[in-house]
Order: C-alpha cells, then structure tokens, then sequence
C-alpha cells in the first residue's frame, strides 16, 4: 500500500479521505487538520494531528490547503527528499519548498462537503519533477479515478482559468436567474430542465454551436426588454457584457 498523508481538512481533501478510503492501493496514514474535529469523521482520531510538526513516515505528502498558504505549509514539514505534492490548479510547481520533492495531484471538480461525487469520473491532472515521482502519482491517482492527465502548470493554470469561467461563472449566473425568479414569485425548479439540457448538449456538439438566444440571433428588440426590465444595475450591466461579447463573437465566424 502508498502511504499518503493529507495535510489539510477543507473541501477537497475531505473527499480526498474518502475517495482513498475506497482505494485497495493507498492508506491514507495520517491528516493533518488545525481543527481536529473537521476529519474525525472521516478517519480514527488517532490519525488525525493538529500540529504540523508532528507529521509521520509517508510516501507522499498531500497538502490541500488554501492557494495562499500552500507554499508556507510545504516549508513546515519536517521531512527532505520526500514527494510532496499540492492539489492547486493556480499554485506553480516551484512554489513548493525544495528541500522536498514537489508534485502536483490536481482533482478538476467542484467540490462541497455536503454533496458526494463519483471519484471515478474526476479528472486529476498531474505534475512531478522526474518520472518515477509522476508514476507513483499516477498509480494514486488511477487507484480512484479513471481520467488522469499528464498537465504541466502553464496548462494547469489555462484549465483552472478555464474552469472559473465553466464553472464558478456560470454557477454565479444560476444565482441571479434565481433571484430574479425569486423576486417574481417564479420556481427556480422551472429553469433546471433548461440548466440540465444545456449541460448535456455540449458533450456533442461545441460550445460556439450549441449558443442559442437573443445575443446569438442579434434580436435587438428582446434585448433591449430584458434591459428595461432589469432593474438591478449589476444584473444589468453584466447582461450587457455578455450580449456584446456572444454579438461579437458571432461577426468572427
């Protein structure tokens, strides 16, 4: 079995623990979390150190930890010439502190506590210094997913640009579809076929083609009642952004 020890207790690596937990070819030996009480349901509390220096024997290292702190963490551990790895899809490969062997094991997925997800579809995209590193992350990360990608940090840091767009834009979108639904006495629950569909469409078809609506059609009439009814300046002028941008993306083609 690799031995895995995960510092950290937020989003990612509480489903990290339970994704290795299913794993007949990692033990995750030990967590390191500030606030024991945020994995102790996860893992035995004998697993489970609040201090940073007492962290034990492992093959690799997982610091899971906010993108502004993982580079102060990687200097704490007490150990040289070990793999450690982080699970950023902003931080760089050299921002780990080089007494130790640096590594990435990035899980492109959004993540709550609250709601479970299939591992197996998860794509991890990895990065190490030399190959044997980069395999024993692979075998890790093939033990409980079955999309693994060999991504380098300048592409690491275009996906996670990318996947801001995808998706914590759009979910910010969702959120103002909703409030406007809500503030007209109208079910969100109507809107999420429409949310589902649109989702489904782009496994077969592009994102450029399967854009439908009054930007793509320049239905200037029915924009122009969207931004009359609007009467959240912010609401507003994000409308007007996006209009813009899919009417001039349309004149390139």
């Amino acid at each position: 079995m690799i031995k895995v020890v995960i510092i950290g207790s937020g989003n990612v690596a509480q489903h990290l623990i339970s994704a290795f937990a299913k794993s007949d070819a990692v033990e995750v030996v030990q967590v390191y979390a500030r606030n024991k009480e945020n994995a102790t349901h996860l893992l035995d509390s004998y697993k489970i150190t609040s201090n940073i220096k007492d962290l034990t024997e492992a093959d690799v290292y997982i610091i899971s930890v906010s993108d502004n702190a993982t580079a102060t963490v990687s200097s704490q551990i007490n150990f040289e010439n070990k793999l450690v790895v982080h699970t950023s899809g902003n931080v760089g490969l050299d921002d780990l502190d080089d007494k130790n062997r640096s590594g990435v094991f990035y899980p492109l997925q959004t993540f709550s506590k609250s709601k479970e997800v299939n591992f197996k579809e998860i794509p991890i995209c990895l990065e190490a210094q030399n190959s044997n590193d980069y395999q024993l992350l692979e075998t890790i990360a093939k033990s409980i997913s079955d999309k693994v990608f060999n991504i380098n940090s300048q592409q690491r840091k275009a996906l996670h640009v990318s996947a801001v767009f995808a998706n914590n834009f759009t979910n910010y979108l969702y959120q103002i579809g909703s409030d406007i639904c809500h503030k007209n006495n109208i079910p969100f629950e109507i809107l999420q076929p429409l949310i589902q569909e649109t989702a489904d469409k782009i496994i077969t078809l592009s994102p450029k083609d399967a854009q439908t609506g009054p930007a793509k059609r320049n239905d200037t009439q029915t924009i122009n009642a969207h931004l009359n009814f609007l009467s959240d300046e912010n609401h507003k002028e994000i409308y007007k952004l996006l209009t813009k941008s899919i009417i001039d993306n349309g004149k390139k083609l």
